[in-house]
């Protein structure tokens, strides 16, 4: 008879519906996201959003707009429309949320850097997390932390092709059970601790030396690749990095690239090797401060599924047994263990027994949940195993198949009664001794756990469990079928201290600030209106402060709109001219400069 199993990766997506009618905001979203996501997803305060934040992102969409109009997939342009991205304003998440229903899938705010775990989590939901943070204009090419360029025009324009969609979903359910390690989520602080500083205008260049030094300290002292470290290469040659079409003449369709202008034309260039995507990518690492040298090429979107499933096959989660047990200790992390029977133990796994490539026994240290399909049994949370869990596993002498088949009858036959002492002995030679005080079964009558008072367990002459322990709960079953990330019950385990949330500080304006943001307001109602006139951008370039740095995209954008008004021409020549002069001493300004003057008298 052949046991049906709970699979760790039944992941059921939130029903989101497509009919007009039906659509949900992002409150009633929140409804229905499990209550350990709940916390990281915030308000998207669009007050906070000021005219030079406006100025960026429509700076940013335009170049993109131009580029990619060409050299992107051929639905990115037709999905900036469909999921409500315009170039004009920073989009309204809310409003995207409505939008993307219309293709399954859903969004919500998130404040920047969010954990992996949670990240993936949420999209095997089918919920797009998209950081409500805007970049600043020092950063207008590039930050460090994810925000609403990168979220919104990266990612969410390429959901609208089914196939990726659907990609996207499977690789949130694939990487969701992928083992993260100790290192993994000392360098995430790291790394967002980092761009958070990097992002935040009050940090000084000493907190950032420090926060570069940290992170460079614990990239030195990684000694392992986890899972998930293989998935996050897997994500970012593909999602965030990925190429698509022929060797000879790919298109983009990685958000990195999508939101990246810069990024976006140097890839396409022959100096960056392009590569048949293959699972090989996950053996070659990355660096985000750096261009890469080489980029995958996937032939279809499909041709990413297969491309997964290869990888998935490889996993701890797929495997089990010997392989997966000890992904889990390598990995000193919160990881589930799952039994045969349907028994799932969640904790740091530690130590296990073994011979003949068959594990007999195992020990969890510290909080431990058991569950069985997900959902914690009743007393047994981590507090009850706050010290850790321990049991046998595998078949018991006079019982031909995995005990957890065994009927009540069958263990009355085995002596394993409620009430009275049983000895259990293992074909492997663990033998357990004690008074039987419950059985628990699962919703499929399964037996999965057998709890003693006054028990000891040995192997060997060895103790494993000794009476004034308290009460041995054995979980029952023959072999490890799979191992995943993380505790089986989420919502009743809770998070741990690594995964609480930070928030970017916003950024607080000067009186300066004030009065650049309220030229940079000037233009924008110029631009809505249906006619303006020389002196409307006279009057606006005369309140600015000779050649300052600060100012070259508002001269930019009263570039673009005295193309559009007669009488101008000494007017534009003027304002280019400063703009040379701000190329001239700050070089670093001369590409944003060029590009900008390049689109100036278009209409995208």
């Amino acid at each position: 008879m052949e046991l049906k199993t709970i699979s760790p990766t039944s992941i059921k997506t939130i029903p989101f519906y497509k009919s007009e009618e039906a659509v949900e905001n992002i409150e009633k979203i929140k409804e229905k996201i499990p209550a350990h996501l709940r916390p990281f997803i915030v308000e998207q305060d669009t007050t906070q959003y000021q005219p030079i934040d406006q100025a960026v992102w429509r700076y940013i969409l335009r170049q993109l707009k131009n580029f990619l109009s060409q050299n992107a997939h051929s639905c990115y342009l037709e999905g900036l429309k469909k999921t409500g991205i315009t170039v004009e304003e920073i989009p309204n998440i809310d409003s995207m949320c409505k939008k993307l229903q219309e293709f399954g899938w859903a969004a919500v705010p998130v404040s920047g850097f969010i954990p992996p775990a949670a990240f993936m989590e949420l999209q095997s939901l089918g919920i797009l997390p998209i950081a409500s943070d805007m970049r600043s204009l020092d950063h207008i090419l590039y930050t460090p932390a994810p925000d609403i360029v990168h979220e919104a025009a990266g990612h969410a324009p390429i959901l609208i092709d089914p196939d990726f969609a659907d990609y996207l979903k499977q690789y949130a359910k694939v990487a969701k059970n992928a083992l993260v390690s100790k290192e993994d989520l000392d360098q995430y602080e790291a790394i967002r601790e980092l761009s958070d500083i990097k992002e935040n205008p009050e940090s000084t260049p000493e907190q950032i030396q420090a926060a570069e030094k940290r992170l460079e300290q614990i990239n030195n002292s990684m000694s392992k690749t986890s899972e998930a470290a293989l998935l996050g290469r897997m994500n970012w040659w593909t999602a965030e990095y990925g190429l698509i079409g022929s060797l000879e003449n790919p298109k983009i369709y990685g958000a990195g690239l999508l939101s990246s202008y810069g990024e976006a034309k140097e890839c396409l260039k022959d100096k960056v090797k392009k590569l048949p995507l293959t699972v090989d990518c996950v053996d070659y690492s990355y660096d985000i401060t750096e261009p890469q040298p080489q980029l995958f090429v996937a032939k279809s979107f499909d041709h990413l599924k297969e491309v997964l499933q290869e990888l998935a096959s490889r996993m701890a989660y797929k495997r089990g047994g010997i392989f997966g047990l000890e992904k889990a200790i390598e990995a000193e992390t919160v990881n589930t263990v799952q039994l045969n029977s349907g028994l799932q133990i969640s904790g740091i796994l530690v130590d296990f027994i073994s011979q003949d490539d068959e594990c007999l026994y195992y020990r969890f240290e510290g909080p431990t949940q058991l569950c069985v399909g997900g959902h914690e049994l009743k007393g047994h949370n981590k507090e009850y195993h706050s010290h850790g869990f321990s049991s046998p596993l595998g078949y018991v002498k006079g019982f031909e198949d995995c005990l957890s088949w065994a009927s009540t009858e069958d263990l009355a036959k085995l002596g394993i009664v409620i009430g009275e002492r049983a000895r259990i002995d293992f074909e492997s030679g663990v033998v357990v001794d004690g008074v039987v005080k419950s059985t628990e079964r699962t919703p499929r009558r399964e037996l999965c756990m057998i709890s003693f008072t006054d028990c000891t367990v040995h192997f060997h002459g060895r103790t494993l469990f000794d009476p004034s322990w308290g009460v041995f709960d054995m979980a029952v079953g023959s072999k490890v079928q799979s191992v995943f990330a993380g505790p089986a019950d989420r919502n009743s385990y809770g998070l741990t201290d690594s995964f609480a949330k930070k928030v970017v500080p916003k950024r607080t304006l000067s009186e300066k600030n004030q009065k650049r943001n309220a030229l940079y307001q000037s233009v924008r109602n110029l631009r809505q209106q249906d006619d303006f006139k020389f002196e409307d951008l006279a009057a606006i370039q005369s309140k600015m402060e000779g050649n300052s740095v600060e100012d070259w995209l508002l001269r930019l954008e009263l570039i673009e709109l005295a193309y559009q008004c007669q009488g101008t021409e000494a007017l534009r020549a003027t304002l280019i001219e400063e703009l040379q002069e701000v190329k001239k001493s700050h070089p670093d300004k001369a590409v944003v400069i060029d590009d900008g003057l390049l689109l100036a008298d278009q209409i995208l």
